[in-house]
């Protein structure tokens, strides 16, 4: 009974990563992009705390997201960018998340990247026609 009691107090007191940081859009949107074309992006992560936090890893829910983790640590009231590489190899519609681990926090911080990736010639041709409706 006490071994219980000593878990949930000791899961009450973990900190969670939105206590000491807050990222600025925690979804991004890449709307239409072309088949083959990598499209790249930057997550802003403000450290919130009071300490420096250090982004330990970072990894996408598939080999075809692919995180790059600042070196530095964030330091209290800083930001940093942390960027993020879609392959867009697939056709159709993606949601992918990306997983931020950050130093003395069990649970990592989730972020989601979407769009759709069409092949060349649709890709162009959607391009054309929202240029056109911009146009009038």
């Amino acid at each position: 009974m006490m071994a219980a009691a000593l878990i949930v107090t000791a899961s009450a007191m973990a900190q969670k990563a939105d206590e000491v940081i807050k990222v600025a859009a925690e979804k991004i949107d890449f709307g239409k992009i072309k088949q083959g074309v990598p499209v790249t992006t930057f997550f802003e992560v403000k450290n919130t705390s009071g300490k420096p936090v250090v982004i330990e890893n970072a990894w996408g829910s598939c080999g075809c997201t692919t995180p790059e983790v600042p070196k530095a640590p964030i330091m209290p009231n800083a930001s940093t960018k942390l960027k993020v590489q879609y392959n867009a190899a697939a056709l159709g519609s993606f949601n992918k998340d990306v997983y931020i681990k950050l130093a003395g926090i069990d649970e990592p911080k989730v972020l989601k990247i979407t769009g759709e990736v069409l092949e060349g010639t649709a890709y162009d041709a959607a391009k054309k026609g929202a240029v056109s409706k911009k146009s009038k």
